[in-house]
């Protein structure tokens, strides 16, 4: 069994972090939002991506370090897949 390390208390949890984000983007979306609340959900939806992507790149490289482990098995560098919007 995998123990799981701590998490930075800092940063939300990937999952809870993901629901906040889509929260916000429907929020913004919806056109409802005042302007100064509106920017407030901006930078608070800055965060929350900064976030998600730092789980994402650490739960990367935990599954690396595990195929080096496990029997010597091959790595291939992770490549995200280019994204017209980012």
């Amino acid at each position: 069994m995998v123990s799981e390390e701590p998490q930075n208390k800092d940063t939300p949890r990937f999952e809870v972090a993901l629901e906040r984000l889509e929260a916000i983007l429907e929020a913004m979306e919806g056109g409802e939002v005042p302007l100064d609340s509106l920017v407030d959900k901006y930078e608070e939806g800055v965060d929350l991506l900064k976030a998600c992507h730092q789980r994402l790149r650490e739960a990367e490289l935990k599954i690396e370090a595990v195929k080096r482990n496990k029997g010597g098995l091959e790595t291939e560098s992770f490549e995200p897949e280019a994204n017209e919007n980012s």
